[in-house]
């Protein structure tokens, strides 16, 4: 049994990235993991997502975006609140991440947004992954 969902994502997404795949496929899909492949899709990080439902709890196919000269545009993510030791942070103390360049994934009351997003509402929430 898989104990972090989140993890398992962006671990699948790195390697696939560091093995320079076009495509990546997650296993079960869920609301969070698609949520994370919406806000990653929107900030330009990913070209697109497909969510497949089976019987086996579905999938998701992720296509990874690169850059002409063959770069990677998504270079680093990291889980940042975990099963063992959540992060939580109020309206005035969200993070910057690379001063601003990059973004931070708040899962909030109000649903998943960016670090942008949460501090133009000032709601605060669970930071769950850093994206640059």
């Amino acid at each position: 049994m898989m104990q972090d969902p989140i993890a398992d994502l962006i671990t699948r997404i790195r390697n696939a990235v560091r093995a320079r795949k076009e495509e990546v496929e997650v296993r079960p899909a869920s609301k969070l993991k698609a949520g994370i492949c919406e806000i990653l899709k929107r900030e330009g990080y990913i070209t697109g997502y497909e969510v497949h439902q089976d019987s086996r709890g579905g999938s998701i196919r992720i296509q990874l975006k690169y850059l002409p000269s063959g770069e990677p545009v998504l270079t680093q993510l990291q889980r940042v609140s975990k099963p063992s030791r959540r992060v939580y942070v109020d309206s005035r103390n969200i993070p910057w991440v690379k001063n601003g360049l990059g973004i931070a994934i708040l899962s909030t009351s109000q649903g998943l947004m960016t670090d942008r997003e949460a501090r133009r509402r000032r709601i605060g929430g669970e930071v769950l992954i850093y994206a640059w």
